[in-house]
């Protein structure tokens, strides 16, 4: 399934606070999206470029190391983000879900995709609380459209989301742990980065 602007078409925009449209998975997953909801998304891709401290990562990869396909950095909680748009993003958020998850985004994970090439593989973000608990990831984009995908862990129907600029999509429920996420290389495209917000302990 692919699913475009068009269908999210009753969104609000960010002057008028967060209403996402919200999409029913497997196994208690679900994911929201809202478009167009980031204050000046062109001052905050702008800012991001400019005052995030970027850096490559190398990664061991079957009897190779290789380099990540990415520009990475990560705002520990407590730490100041580079733009105020994405200081109240983080505080709506936090205000917004918190009847769910029951907690505040503290972390602010950054990722830069240079152009096509640059890429995320299929993954869940399990590495902490989400391998064993419903937990929230929520995922602000800048830049050029990119898809997201999703598919069940274990096979199953995939979902295609486009993140444009200044598109919210929120990640949900069990989606860490029963489904995967990524974002293909395309043969043509500009730079895009995402910021995803996270509860503490989620990775």
């Amino acid at each position: 399934m692919d699913f475009q602007t068009s269908l999210f078409a009753d969104h609000a925009p960010a002057a008028t606070g967060l209403a996402p449209e919200r999409l029913a998975l497997s196994h208690g997953a679900w994911v929201d999206v809202q478009r167009d909801w980031l204050d000046d998304p062109d001052d905050v891709f702008a800012a991001l470029v400019a005052r995030v401290p970027w850096r490559s990562e190398r990664r061991e990869m079957y009897d190779a190391v290789v380099d990540v396909p990415r520009l990475v950095h990560t705002y520990l909680p407590g730490e100041r983000l580079p733009h105020a748009a994405l200081e109240r993003a983080r505080e709506d958020l936090s205000a917004h879900y918190l009847p769910e998850l029951g907690e505040p985004f503290v972390s602010a994970g950054c990722c830069y995709y240079r152009d096509g090439r640059d890429s995320v593989a299929w993954h869940g973000d399990t590495i902490g609380r989400g391998s064993s608990a419903d937990t929230m990831v929520a995922i602000v984009s800048a830049g050029d459209p990119r898809r997201l995908l999703l598919r069940p862990r274990g096979g199953g129907e995939s979902v295609a989301l486009t993140m444009g600029h200044g598109d919210l999509v929120v990640m949900g429920g069990s989606c860490q742990r029963t489904w995967q996420h990524s974002v293909p290389k395309v043969a043509r495209s500009g730079p895009r980065i995402s910021v995803q917000f996270r509860p503490l302990g989620v990775f």
